[in-house]
């Protein structure tokens, strides 16, 4: 990542990243898990340059948490070409914020966007905290709503008695962050690896979506339950994922997260 990230303070941030070859799949394209990682990175830049990211927060035993995540893309940025993520606060509210992305390359060429909610969290007791009350809610002086982010929010995973379990792992150090817990971008790895090499040479990841229900920690085993749509074509593939840990049972265990993917012909 280019470090010189644009320092003029205004509602929506723009940082520099660059698409390497071993960030890159056999598509020679980044990894939709590399673009989410860059995505949290864009946003934690973001609240510290304005004052209420994890170096404020964390001191005060606080820190944001990612509840749901959406993206969308035309396009995946090519290997050893530089792109851009815009990122914005789009609303705040006491419990919740909404934060937008816009995915582009340098010559204003735009590869997707994404829409992501956000809660702010106690790390000793892990309740919710009032966004609001972070410095009188100077957050609020920061919020973009005019800015174009043209992709519908996410929705609810909606899955029936069909889906199918089709692989338990076990969690390792290199799955955990910070917060001693599984990273939110890991499950998205874990779920894209579900799936043979073929769909991502012949198909686009155009769409995913994520919801995190509970978290899980370093041990724990995770359970992935695959359903797809119940109108596949050969143009467009959809399947729905749930994620569990505990139990191989579905109904002992405890849901952690809910995924959705939606595949198009290239």
């Amino acid at each position: 990542m280019n470090n010189n990230h644009d320092k003029t303070i205004g509602k929506v941030g723009k940082y520099r990243f660059a698409a390497e070859p071993f960030h890159c799949d056999c598509t020679h394209r980044l990894f939709m898990g590399h673009l989410g990682n860059h995505l949290l990175n864009a946003a934690d830049f973001h609240s510290k340059d304005r004052g209420f990211g994890m170096d404020y927060l964390n001191p005060r035993n606080m820190t944001w948490v990612l509840s749901r995540l959406a993206i969308e893309m035309n396009d995946m940025p090519p290997q050893y070409s530089d792109f851009d993520v815009e990122t914005w606060v789009e609303s705040a509210m006491r419990y919740f914020t909404n934060r937008n992305f816009r995915i582009a390359a340098p010559d204003g060429k735009t590869y997707g966007y994404g829409k992501s909610i956000w809660a702010l969290i106690d790390t000793d007791n892990r309740q919710p905290q009032d966004i609001l009350a972070i410095k009188d809610g100077e957050i609020k002086q920061w919020i973009e709503c005019q800015k174009e982010c043209p992709i519908e929010r996410g929705s609810r995973v909606k899955m029936g008695d069909n889906a199918k379990l089709t692989r338990t792992i076990d969690t390792y150090y290199n799955d955990i962050d910070v917060n001693g817990h599984v990273n939110s971008i890991k499950y998205i790895e874990h779920v894209l690896d579900l799936f043979p090499i073929e769909i991502y040479n012949d198909y686009i990841l155009k769409r995913l979506d994520i919801a995190y229900v509970a978290e899980s920690r370093f041990g724990d085993q995770l359970s992935f339950w695959i359903e797809d749509a119940e109108q596949q074509t050969e143009q467009t593939k959809e399947y729905s994922i749930r994620i569990t840990k505990g139990e191989k049972d579905a109904q002992n265990s405890v849901e952690v997260c809910r995924c959705r993917l939606c595949f198009v012909k290239r």
